[in-house]
């Protein structure tokens, strides 16, 4: 695990690390403690309890007792507050991920690790090639992510879960099952059912579509290279959430281009579905084109130009006066063609529209 961490250049001495009790991570957490501790590094565990089954806080409890026995800092999160009805596995993993960066966030921790594995990269490589999805999202997860300020480290990214397991026999430590691991309503565990029959009949095995993935990594960077030299040179920001295209530069770029400039700009958590993206794309090169909304941004074309603004611009109207007042203390705006919809956006975002109704 050293290695891991020099290969990312990773220097800092308190590293936090997601445990819910499982095998693989539980596995990760002793392993860390026992490889890198001699190095100096602090391992802390953070356990969140969501609340989801009766079983949770039992669990967490669990983890908090081996953590003591192997002398590892713990602490338990707890998911407050009503939980969703439907769409509850993406909901628990955003909430999830949410307590864990705050946690990291408040108490000064840059990086936390995760426990997937190269069985988990098969399936998330199946269950986006269920979807539809492109390029970027058969690459599926990395070894090194950014998220809400902290990075998210993966060094067990393309070990098999079978090595966890049997270090955790080896020091004699139970691990906890967890039962919704099971429920065939989720497609993870649908598709985690059918990838040894997938390797018996075809010989595609798990450790194929990690390295498949892996390799679509490289190619995504190289395009998304690519990206970021067209968001320097053609892509305008003003303020902090309005963005405008030249209409006949962006006409002339690649259609791959077009695509992921779109759904960069319009992303949320993640880029919308790739269909989404295209039908827009498609009815922003037709003549005339009088506008959409895509992922939260409302988008059209003004002054020969496309601005991407915040959906909520359209529904608000500021004050001539508010305007006015803006320009007067940031003359960085006077004489420019700025759309109705975009100023309503620049005024929120340096918060100069108080007075909108």
């Amino acid at each position: 695990m050293q290695e891991f961490l020099a290969k990312y250049q990773i220097r800092a001495q308190r590293i936090a690390v997601a445990v819910s009790g499982g095998a693989d991570s539980l596995a990760l957490v002793l392993m860390a403690k026992e490889q890198l501790a001699v190095f100096g590094y602090e391992i802390i565990a953070l356990t969140v309890s969501h609340g989801l089954r009766p079983s949770s806080d039992d669990e967490a409890r669990y983890v908090a007792k081996i953590m003591q026995q192997y002398g590892i800092e713990h602490h338990i999160l707890y998911w407050q507050g009503d939980k969703p009805t439907t769409g509850i596995e993406e909901a628990a993993r955003v909430a999830r991920y949410k307590l864990l960066t705050e946690w990291c966030r408040q108490n000064k921790v840059k990086f936390l690790l995760t426990a997937h594995h190269l069985q988990d990269q098969a399936e998330t490589f199946l269950m986006r090639l269920q979807r539809g999805s492109g390029l970027e999202g058969l690459c599926c997860m990395r070894e090194l992510t950014e998220r809400d300020g902290v990075s998210i480290l993966r060094p067990l990214l393309y070990t098999a879960p079978e090595v966890m397991r049997a270090y955790l026999r080896q020091k004699g430590v139970e691990w906890v099952q967890d039962e919704s691991n099971f429920d065939k309503r989720y497609l993870r565990n649908l598709i985690r059912a059918f990838l040894p029959q997938l390797e018996a009949a075809t010989q595609i095995s798990a450790e194929c579509l990690a390295q498949t993935a892996k390799r679509l990594q490289s190619a995504e960077d190289y395009i998304e290279k690519q990206v970021d030299d067209v968001f320097a040179d053609r892509v305008q920001r003003i303020g902090n959430t309005v963005y405008c295209i030249k209409y006949a530069d962006f006409l002339g770029w690649h259609n791959e281009i077009k695509f992921r400039v779109l759904a960069r700009l319009c992303r949320r958590e993640y880029i919308p579905r790739a269909e989404r993206v295209l039908n827009a794309l498609k009815q922003m090169q037709k003549m005339p084109f009088d506008g959409l909304t895509l992922g939260g941004k409302e988008i059209f074309k003004a002054y020969d130009k496309i601005w991407i603004v915040p959906e909520f611009g359209a529904k608000r109207k500021p004050s001539r006066s508010a305007w006015k007042d803006f320009v007067t203390t940031n003359q960085q705006f006077q004489n420019r063609k700025i759309p109705h919809k975009a100023r309503v956006a620049i005024l929120n975002d340096a918060g100069a529209g108080d007075d909108l109704p």
